[in-house]
């Protein structure tokens, strides 16, 4: 597994009918810079909305996965997921005119294919890989599914079991031992129905896009030959038959256990949502889009809460300063008494990390509680806001000719109370690269190993003006 980020060499299209709607649509794959991430953008709707592929944003789980940001909704992501994190590419835009993802041979391997066709920028940046750290499991007694992750430290590796208690599919495995086989073992593989579920489908008037090219259908029960005359005129047809393997059309399977493999392809896509590259063993009995976004909430949940807590440094009062409050007040404009950092210890592209020391000579305490005295959930914000400032103002040359303005502040978050005496640590740290002299940052303050604050912030530089 390559150990840097990449995106693609340039952009490549794809056209084709949504499963569902069986609506035309176009999916556009385009380069995008480190850190980025995966982002469907829905370029038909006013305002071309961006929504990203993450697990929080999943609204709908029934046959396909669907994610809702903005206002705008994406369904059937899972092909074109696996497609990107199979071909390990970590940082790309999806554009769509149209609310689903073309089926297109109902597998990811035109995705693949066309992602080959184009090939790969290595980025500078590195893939920060989140070990599966221990055994992580859930399980859903009435469907009867397991799934497990484990740890491994080499690869993304999977296995997958499936087992409809069918004659004719009955139970089958499927596994590779690297998201490298992905291409070759798994890509190609489509997805499958069976026959009563088909059947009501189209009577309710679903799978608008549906066609014997693009999906195994698992003949269950004996038809009747008016039966399959209704199928071959339901997907414009002149004559459809069973095969011996038991599916319709004498479709050749590309594996004995495609629909295993079709299992695990859909594992590999609705995991993506996560947002982060996993090393490790993932294990699943009976999985589906449900109990796979369960699944991944939980991980997602599990690696935020490890790194929040890596995230802020417990604060050494001997430890050295990037910037002493000169080197501060070079960099903002902000004065006594309404300057509120105090030093700053770490400074990189991405983060920064800075100090508030709270005594009880702050002048906001004559009036704020002074029999109880708190310091003020509004300064805590001015403070993270200031540090994240510094930031924001590292990446122009000449700082002291800019300001940054907040255009907005959310998900604010009051964990606990911070008192004289209470030094914070605030660490802000970019959510995506700054665009147009707009920064998006996720903020954390902290006393001790206490989490006393958090807010997602969005700032503007902007040049002062000449007089």
């Amino acid at each position: 597994m390559n150990p840097k980020q990449r995106t693609i060499k340039s952009e490549v299209s794809f056209s084709g009918v949504g499963l569902h709607t069986g609506a035309k649509v176009t999916l556009t794959f385009k380069p995008a810079p480190e850190n980025h991430g995966y982002k469907f953008q829905r370029i038909d709707l006013p305002g071309q909305p961006i929504i990203d592929a993450d697990v929080d944003n999943v609204t709908d789980t029934a046959r396909s996965t669907t994610i809702s940001q903005n206002g705008a909704s994406v369904s059937t992501t899972e092909h074109v997921l696996a497609a990107l994190v199979g071909c390990e590419v970590d940082n790309v835009l999806i554009e769509l005119d149209g609310i689903e993802v073309p089926i297109l041979d109902g597998s990811a391997i035109e995705f693949v294919n066309g992602l080959e066709s184009v090939g790969y920028k290595e980025q500078n940046a590195e893939r920060d890989y989140y070990y599966i750290p221990h055994n992580i499991s859930y399980s859903e007694e009435d469907r009867n599914v397991e799934m497990i992750a484990m740890p491994y430290q080499d690869d993304y590796r999977f296995t997958c079991m499936v087992d409809y208690n069918s004659p004719v599919l009955g139970s089958q495995h499927a596994t590779i031992s690297s998201i490298g086989d992905f291409k070759t073992e798994i890509a190609s593989c489509r997805t499958f129905v069976f026959l009563h579920e088909l059947e009501m489908l189209l009577k309710h008037n679903l799978i608008k896009g549906g066609d014997i090219n693009n999906a195994i259908v698992i003949v269950d029960h004996e038809l009747a030959p008016e039966e399959l005359s209704e199928l071959a005129k339901a997907f414009n047809r002149e004559e459809i038959k069973v095969a011996k393997e038991g599916v319709l059309n004498n479709i050749q399977l590309r594996h004995q256990n495609e629909p295993a493999r079709h299992k695990l392809l859909d594992m590999i896509g609705d995991l993506a949502l996560i947002g982060v590259p996993l090393k490790g063993h993932i294990m699943a009995a009976r999985p589906g889009h449900a109990a796979n976004v369960a699944f991944a909430k939980k991980i997602k949940a599990m690696i935020k809460k490890e790194r929040k807590k890596k995230s802020v440094n417990v604060y050494d009062p001997a430890s050295k300063a990037v910037l002493d409050i000169r080197q501060i007040m070079n960099i903002l404009p902000h004065r006594q008494p309404f300057l509120f950092i105090d030093k700053v210890i770490e400074l990189t592209k991405n983060y920064v990390v800075g100090v508030k020391n709270v005594t009880m000579n702050e002048e906001f305490f004559k009036g704020h509680f002074p029999g109880a005295p708190v310091f003020p959930g509004v300064i805590q914000i001015e403070a993270m806001a200031q540090t994240g400032g510094i930031l924001v103002l590292s990446t122009v040359p000449d700082p002291e000719n800019y300001l940054t303005y907040f255009l907005k502040i959310d998900k604010v978050r009051f964990r606990a109370q911070v008192n004289p005496g209470d030094s914070i640590v605030f660490r802000c740290e970019l959510m995506e690269p700054i665009r147009r002299g707009i920064a998006q940052m996720k903020g954390v303050g902290m006393v001790g190993e206490t989490v006393v604050v958090e807010a997602e912030m969005m700032a503007q530089i902007t040049k002062v003006k000449e007089n």
